[in-house]
């Protein structure tokens, strides 16, 4: 071949397979790039399945919480003073408590709104209204100070100290409610409300105590299945 010749096929050779390298490199690193998206894509959307699994899961068992809380009224429910008939204890709370343990003070107080709900409707239909709203503002009281403090740090202390301080609360914040709602839903004077305080501040007391009680001998032993 002619040197004229060779020099030209190199100079042809080195113009076009740089650019050959050059180009190859650009798509490779573009379908990597595409190849990074989509595996991002497929990550983020596996995450979101087991998000969406853990929240379905989760409503499940809040919902299997109500279902309990309800039927406890259903099966124990009785008078604590036998002067005043219409305060009767119930264990409903007990289910809503862990449920506020295991799930937060925000879930318990859901727990509580739709127990209210469902229980005012079907096995405490009597109450009506009146007793839907005393009883979203009593348990409500009670698992969003019982949960708020426990959720801090879970402890048996602190269990035991959120468990009391909610019983407190209940019964003072129960004072206000029905020297407010009661006259307004039953037809009574403030006067009326008053004589009977003495027993409606005891059944707040003696009930949310058995419940924080049984709440707190139960929690551990159940908190392992709530937490699947």
């Amino acid at each position: 071949m002619p040197l004229i010749a060779q020099e030209r096929a190199v100079s042809y050779t080195g113009a076009v397979y740089p650019e050959h390298d050059i180009c190859s490199g650009f798509f490779y690193k573009i379908a990597e790039t595409k190849k990074g998206e989509e595996k991002m894509e497929e990550e983020t959307g596996t995450v979101k399945m087991v998000m969406s699994k853990k929240k379905t899961v989760k409503m499940v068992k809040m919902g299997v919480m109500v279902a309990i809380s309800v039927a406890m009224v259903y099966l124990v429910h009785f008078p604590i003073f036998p002067a005043v008939p219409f305060l009767e204890y119930d264990p409903a709370d007990i289910s809503i408590l862990i449920g506020t343990f295991a799930f937060g003070p925000e879930a318990g107080l859901v727990l509580t709104v739709v127990t209210a709900v469902v229980q005012g409707l079907t096995v405490s239909a009597g109450s009506g209204l009146y007793g839907i709203l005393m009883h979203m503002i009593a348990t409500g009281v009670l698992v969003l100070v019982s949960g708020m403090i426990y959720n801090r740090k879970k402890t048996k202390a602190t269990a035991v100290f959120g468990l009391t301080a909610g019983m407190a609360a209940m019964a003072v914040v129960m004072v206000g409610a029905n020297l407010l709602i009661t006259p307004m839903f039953m037809g009574v004077s403030k006067d009326v409300v008053w004589k009977l305080m003495p027993f409606i501040i005891g059944f707040n007391v003696i009930k949310a105590g058995i419940n924080g009680a049984v709440t707190f001998l139960l929690y551990k032993r159940i908190a392992m299945f709530l937490r699947k």
